[in-house]
């Protein structure tokens, strides 16, 4: 029976030491038509394992659903990586942070009623929830419920049962979470492992935290092997780990590599030789080492978190992350640079992965439109009234996407004043438009026409909060809304449902729309277009404004003119030859309704 044990100065595998050089390839960030394919540049560039984080949200959309199929089949995800030849390690959480939406946590868990009747972990002054990553009844019968769900998929493929996987985390990052008493933390680790080993998982567990002394003196058990995040200075951080973890190998479990991307700043590069050097130290030391990312791959759809320090900055479509392997899947200088550090230390096959070949050119004309106020009926059928505040998000039971508000005015209200929007709200009467409210930029005031009048919000949830006390916080018009002259009590409100919106507006919502004017938004405008089957574009939407696109029904993600990100992925597998379907919403404007595919993506300007 193949073994995978911690020994006094190694990783044993069969016994023998094994030194551990992973990389980060989230099956959930790339199309499963490419799983194969980006695993097998993983093994050209020397790898011997692939890691992966587990969203539970990603899984589990509502409390009674699990999905474990197509797009979210891990357990072909595991079986393409022991094809290839690789062992696995998996992180599932139940948080991952990885600047996906909530850190992985599902928005119902903090609802008041996440199940339809039985209350969840409590809400917190901030939005986050105090129950949450914490030693509380209801949020570990959520995780037993979810390990219970997963959990078997990963048992059956363990090292010890002839399968990929060599270790499973419990948490991640803990020592950073805050606000929890030393004790309540060991008291909720330990029950995060026996939940584990109770669905069968053998393997060595192991716990992950920035690599200080604070975070790793609280995020770990002495029974679980500590690793360590780190993206520099190689030799001090192993040391600082070393001080935690006296005994046994060392391991980086994030090697930085390079970083994420938010709405609004610049596309975010590191040195590749820089990169090789920390990275040949590590390896020189003996220790294991998992890239963060080998691959970075796309938020596709509404996926894409946020971090909020002060200023709430939601992250990029785009999860390049300026990695070896990039969005599209082709070698970087960076993974020539890391791949020559590697054959120092680890057999390197001879071969290489090709570059991809330059993407279509193509124009696309979107000659047709639907104005969303003339259509809304089909994308929001499920209107709720309340007669105190608006209805936040979560009280729709809308955990990401958009929200329509509304009430009435009157001429003396003069202004408005929203206590907080969670995360942008475009303000309309009676149809015309009065401003944007807006987290990032901290508008939350506008003046109001003297005229009375319908005043509806299209309230946007740009990514939910996926690191720090703001985890868990409600979306969409927080607080008490008032004007000049009084609170505004009456309202209407219901969740738009735009994911699926091409299939819901069908073939009899369009109008003719000249493809030379400008267009106001909110408003969908849609194309066809033929091109090369199966092979990768690159869109531009110059002009545009913000809001969201789809190919062939396929929701790609977020657009936005504040960049950095100039292109929008579009992977080859959503690709046919003829009679491609581009549907854009954009909230604002555009110049005109005209889009075009480019030869090779842009990902925004650099720091100089």
């Amino acid at each position: 029976m193949p073994t995978f044990e911690i020994g006094e100065r190694d990783f044993l595998l069969d016994g023998r030491p094994f030194q551990v050089i992973s990389g980060a390839l989230h099956y959930f960030r790339v199309h499963p038509d490419q799983w194969a394919e980006r695993i097998r540049a993983a093994r050209l560039m020397g790898l011997n394992t692939i890691e992966t984080y587990v969203a539970w949200n990603f899984h589990a959309p509502e409390p009674d659903q699990f999905d474990l199929g197509g797009r979210r089949d891990l357990g072909r995800f595991l079986d393409l990586v022991a094809a290839e030849g690789l062992h696995a390690i998996v992180r599932p959480g139940p948080y991952i942070c990885a600047e996906w939406d909530g850190g992985g946590l599902p928005a119902w868990l903090f609802a008041a009623d996440p199940a339809g009747g039985t209350a969840g972990p409590a809400g917190g002054s901030a939005g986050g929830a105090t129950g949450v990553r914490r030693h509380d009844p209801a949020f570990l019968d959520a995780i037993g419920t979810y390990y219970a769900r997963l959990l078997p998929v990963v048992a059956a493929r363990q090292v010890t049962r002839g399968g990929p996987v060599l270790m499973v985390q419990v948490e991640n990052e803990y020592g950073a979470y805050p606000g929890v008493p030393d004790d309540e933390r060991v008291a909720y680790l330990r029950e995060l492992v026996r939940r584990t080993r109770e669905q069968g998982i053998d393997v060595p567990l192991f716990t992950s935290d920035q690599a200080d002394d604070e975070h790793l003196s609280r995020g770990g058990l002495p029974e679980l092997h500590k690793t360590a995040n780190f993206g520099s200075r190689s030799p001090e951080r192993l040391t600082t780990l070393r001080r935690h973890q006296p005994t046994g190998p060392l391991m980086c479990m994030e090697f930085w590599d390079g970083w994420f991307d938010s709405w609004g700043q610049v596309h975010h590069v590191t040195a590749p030789e820089t990169t090789a050097q920390d990275l040949d130290d590590l390896l020189a030391a003996g220790a294991s080492v998992n890239l963060y990312m080998f691959h970075g791959g796309t938020n596709l759809g509404l996926t894409s978190g946020a971090n909020d320090k002060g200023t709430y900055l939601p992250i990029t479509t785009s999860y390049d992350y300026d990695a070896p392997l990039s969005e599209h899947g082709a070698p970087t200088a960076k993974f020539h640079a890391l791949r020559a550090v590697i054959a120092k230390h680890a057999p390197v096959p001879d071969e290489l992965p090709g570059d991809p070949a330059p993407a279509p050119v193509v124009d696309v004309e979107l000659g047709r439109r639907a104005a969303l106020a003339d259509v809304v009926h089909l994308l929001a059928p499920d209107v709720v009234a309340s007669s105190d505040g608006a209805p936040t998000m979560d009280a729709l039971r809308q955990w990401s996407g958009f929200a329509l508000c509304s009430t009435t005015v009157r001429a003396d209200d003069g202004v408005l004043v929203v206590d907080e929007v969670r995360d942008r709200a475009y303000v309309a009467l009676d149809g015309d438009p009065v401003g944007v409210l807006d987290r990032t930029t901290h508008v939350n005031v506008l003046p109001l026409p003297r005229r009375a009048g319908t005043l509806t919000f299209l309230v946007e949830d740009r990514g939910r909060v996926n690191y720090g006390p703001r985890i868990g916080e409600p979306k969409g018009l927080v607080g008490p809304v008032r004007t000049a002259t009084r609170l505004l009590t009456d309202w209407e409100a219901a969740p738009l449902h735009l994911t699926a919106a091409p299939r819901l507006l069908g073939d009899v919502a369009w109008t003719a729309a000249d493809p030379e004017a400008p267009v106001a938004g909110p408003s969908f405008h849609r194309g066809t277009f033929d091109s090369v089957a199966g092979a990768d574009h690159f869109l531009r939407l110059d002009g545009w404004t913000r809001g969201l696109v789809w190919v062939n029904g396929e929701l790609l993600g977020r657009y936005s003119a504040e960049g950095p990100t100039g292109t929008l992925y579009v992977p080859g597998p959503l690709v046919r030859a003829e009679r491609n379907e581009l549907v854009v919403l954009e909230l604002t404007g555009a110049a005109a309704p005209r889009a075009r595919c480019v030869p090779a993506p842009d990902l925004g300007p650099t720091e100089s």
